[in-house]
């Protein structure tokens, strides 16, 4: 089951698997297999690398206790190749990046709930940062599902995607879907270490699906704040559609979602949903 964040043990852990995920042909060592007994760079190559310690790279993956600084989490970063997301989930574990005092939004901000109504008829709602939806307007209804036949503890796009019957077979890619998905999770996890509402709702996942416990086992970083997705609509069919994600600056806890569709076929299809 997963708790609120230890962050000593998972900096261990992200570290070690972002250093076995290396390929020391890209750093032009020697990568013969009887020379290395374990996948990934060394230890003491990533910290040559970082300028580094090999002592204390070897006590923060044994999770001894350490809390790195700023400039050696960079150093890290650099070392280990990290992408933007993955750079800040690390110095999030470091608690080396500011935080936002705000709660977590739970309520959509009146004037964010307008905007939502006044996209139509782009498809549009409003989430926080665990994915629970705030408000939505009808095209986003009609293109997903009504959600106010839903009590507010389901209203979670990512609980729809994976406990919902409905929603199970809903997008064409689903494990891509799913996989970025729990890739953002893991980041507002870190983010958001004392969000008893985001840790109860990650173990309930990991215990009620083998998929969500199977990838986020794998530890993937990512806010992914555009992209294109393929829907199996029951009604109208497939639909193709780009989607935007907006995070307002006076209100940065809650994100605004607007899709747009990605063909003329997909619009065709949108409009058909819309004007039933």
């Amino acid at each position: 089951m997963t708790r609120a964040v230890d962050r000593t043990q998972e900096l261990a852990a992200f570290l070690r698997t972002r250093r076995e995920r290396l390929d020391p042909h890209d750093f032009g060592l020697p990568s013969r297999r009887q020379s290395r007994r374990t996948p990934g760079l060394r230890r003491e190559e990533v910290a040559e690398l970082a300028g580094i310690s090999i002592d204390y790279i070897v006590r923060l993956e044994q999770g001894r206790g350490l809390r790195p600084s700023a400039e050696v989490v960079e150093a890290l970063s650099g070392a280990l190749r990290l992408a933007p997301d993955e750079r800040a989930y690390l110095f999030d574990l470091a608690q080396q990046r500011p935080r936002n005092a705000d709660k977590p939004a739970t309520t959509a901000a009146p004037p964010l709930a307008r905007l939502v109504a006044d996209l139509s008829p782009l498809p549009a709602m409003l989430m926080n940062h665990r994915y629970d939806i705030l408000a939505w307007n009808g095209e986003m209804a009609r293109l997903l599902l009504d959600f106010d036949t839903l009590p507010p503890s389901q209203r979670n796009s990512m609980w729809l995607c994976l406990m919902h019957p409905q929603m199970r077979e809903f997008y064409v890619d689903r494990e891509r879907v799913v996989r970025e998905g729990i890739a953002h999770l893991r980041a507002a996890w870190a983010a958001h270490p004392d969000d008893r509402a985001l840790t109860d709702l990650i173990a309930e996942f990991t215990t009620r699906d083998e998929e969500f416990a199977r990838l986020w086992a794998e530890r993937d970083v990512k806010v992914n704040g555009r992209g294109r997705k393929v829907i199996r609509h029951p009604d109208v069919g497939v639909i193709a559609v780009h989607f935007e994600v907006l995070m307002p600056l006076q209100d940065p806890d809650q994100r605004l979602l607007i899709y747009r569709a990605a063909d003329d076929e997909s619009q065709s299809a949108l409009d058909r949903l819309c004007a039933r």
